[in-house]
């Protein structure tokens, strides 16, 4: 039998979604690294990892009580706390954003790029020294040609149908379960990074949750795959995610010329978003740390 959590532990746990919400709009930051630094990742991981059918399955036998205890092991309370802390950070954040994309977007899309750089650097320092050989350089290197070509598509040419943001939620919701892979950025390199935020702020519904139900379905369908793959195949997997970031980050380079600017003109804001990944892995490593000599 569980103890029952206070008001109070759950405002605490709304204000870590607000935190990861903050992370998960922002291209380039992972809100898994705040639930890391915040405690509460393996929690997350461990509800998200039980939700299956069981309680439907005992329900159409009749045995109400054991469904129930399935449908316990979701941790759906602090599931539905979570998700409004981030959805309410979505909501605030969706405005400030689109004010800064069309206001100071040299400036933005050079902090973006900052973001991603940095990322893409964490990412491939999680290969071991002694796996950095010629495969992982070979994985690096077709990423980065995918990334570059990917992002050379013109992917808004793929307008912002119902269809074109169900496919798109598959992929930015399963880049939550990859390390370092942001899902907004996959949004932005789709296209539909600006579109959706106008979305959230305007509340339009059928968007939202045409979005959401690809991502959903997105994780149920490759979310074992992708596991599997980093298990498996995790030197190549990293590398070639890491190639795929850099590679890709040809789009924020456009986009920044594009508005009139240059890299070496908005180095302070490349720099400063550098430095937010920086803090963030130092952050990420030091509670990770202490968890494991809390274990021992």
């Amino acid at each position: 039998m569980t103890r029952k959590e206070t008001f109070f532990e759950y405002a605490i746990i709304y204000i870590k979604g607000l935190l990861m919400g903050i992370c998960d709009i922002i291209p380039g930051v992972s809100g898994g690294t705040m639930a890391l630094i915040t405690g509460i990742y393996e929690r997350l991981v461990r509800a998200i990892g039980n939700i299956g059918p069981s309680p439907a399955k005992y329900l159409l036998k009749g045995d109400v009580k054991s469904a129930m205890e399935e449908f316990g092991k979701f941790d759906p309370i602090f599931l539905v706390v979570l998700v409004a802390g981030i959805g309410t950070s979505f909501l605030a954040m969706s405005n400030i954003i689109l004010v800064l994309l069309n206001d100071y977007a040299v400036q933005t899309f050079s902090f973006f790029f900052g973001l991603i750089v940095a990322s893409a650097v964490v990412l491939f320092l999680i290969i071991e020294e002694d796996s950095r050989d010629k495969r992982a350089a070979a994985f690096l290197l077709i990423g980065a040609a995918a990334g570059f070509i990917l992002a050379g598509l013109n992917p808004a040419s793929l307008g912002h149908s119902l269809p074109v943001l169900f496919l798109s939620g598959m992929a930015a919701l399963c880049a939550m379960i990859l390390p370092g892979i942001s899902g907004s950025y996959i949004m932005l390199v789709l296209g539909q990074y600006e579109y959706m935020l106008s979305v959230i702020k305007s509340l339009s519904f059928v968007e939202i949750a045409t979005y959401v139900a690809g991502g959903v379905i997105g994780l149920l369908l490759f979310s074992r795959l992708l596991k599997y793959l980093l298990k498996t195949h995790h030197t190549a997997m990293i590398a070639f995610l890491t190639g795929l970031m850099l590679g890709s980050a040809r789009l924020l380079f456009d986009k920044i010329t594009a508005a009139g600017g240059t890299i070496g003109s908005a180095f302070l804001f490349v720099a400063a978003g550098a430095v937010v990944i920086i803090i963030m892995e130092l952050a990420k490593r030091f509670f990770s740390d202490r968890e494991q000599k809390a274990e021992n």
